[in-house]
């Protein structure tokens, strides 16, 4: 399997990044990892083992990037208005410098935005907000507004409200989408969302798929049984839903 260490100084984060290829050709997949993840962590959950025969038939290219939410919505000690502005640095850092670099490897028309848990939240948010860049999202055990308080999961912007958490927020900024120019785009998306039946965002993304529906934007809900959300499961869910 063609595999590739790429690692650059982005302007825009003002640091160096750091991402993995997998593949020679196929889909393009943005593969974004779960919370405080790295860009070698889908190699190392043994993800991209699991969709070997695709990579290797040519029917994928994955694209591994790596986080900066501990510098952005995990950064508990800088203000989350703070927060989001680091998170759209890392956004404009995918639009105007990974995903140039997709394009320039890979001239395949279809562009996937995958990832798992916090990285399904990536996935989804920049494929709803910039639809006419991708033809495809794969998220699984998401959580699509970070708002709520779940379990152990809280608010992460401890109640603070600007137009920022709102533009970030897939929920919110769906239920009120009229655009047709945007909704038709959307429509036009492969949208997958999978999600454990005992997952404590399983309504959140009940809710998310409600609001699809409900703008006339066919995708797929899949419940798996258990909480589903761990290593084991995304192996499993990978070649079914990529």
């Amino acid at each position: 399997m063609n595999r590739e260490y790429h690692r650059w100084y982005s302007e825009r984060l003002g640091r160096t990044m750091e991402l993995l290829v997998f593949g020679h050709a196929g889909a393009k997949v943005l593969v974004f990892p779960t919370r405080d993840g790295r860009f070698h962590e889908y190699e190392d959950l043994r993800v991209v083992a699991a969709l070997d025969h695709k990579i290797r038939a040519g029917q994928l290219q994955l694209y591994c990037v790596d986080s900066i939410d501990w510098e952005s919505l995990y950064c508990d000690w800088c203000h989350p208005a703070d927060r989001l502005r680091r998170h759209c640095a890392f956004e404009e850092y995918i639009l105007n410098e990974v995903l140039p670099l997709m394009a320039m490897k890979n001239p395949h028309p279809c562009t996937i935005a995958h990832g798992c848990s916090l990285g399904a939240f990536h996935a989804v948010n920049i494929a709803l907000r910039h639809p006419q860049l991708f033809q495809k999202v794969a998220a699984f055990s998401g959580r699509y507004d970070l708002t709520l308080n779940v379990d152990d999961f809280r608010d992460l912007f401890s109640g603070h409200r600007d137009a920022l958490v709102y533009y970030h927020t897939p929920v919110q900024y769906l239920a009120n989408l009229y655009c047709p120019e945007r909704l038709a785009a959307l429509r036009r998306m492969d949208i997958v969302l999978v999600v454990g039946n005992e997952d404590p965002f399983l309504d959140n993304n009940r809710y998310l798929s409600r609001l699809l529906w409900e703008k006339g934007i066919r995708h797929s809900l899949h419940e798996w049984d258990g909480r589903a959300h761990r290593g084991s499961s995304w192996r499993r869910m990978a070649p079914l839903y990529v």
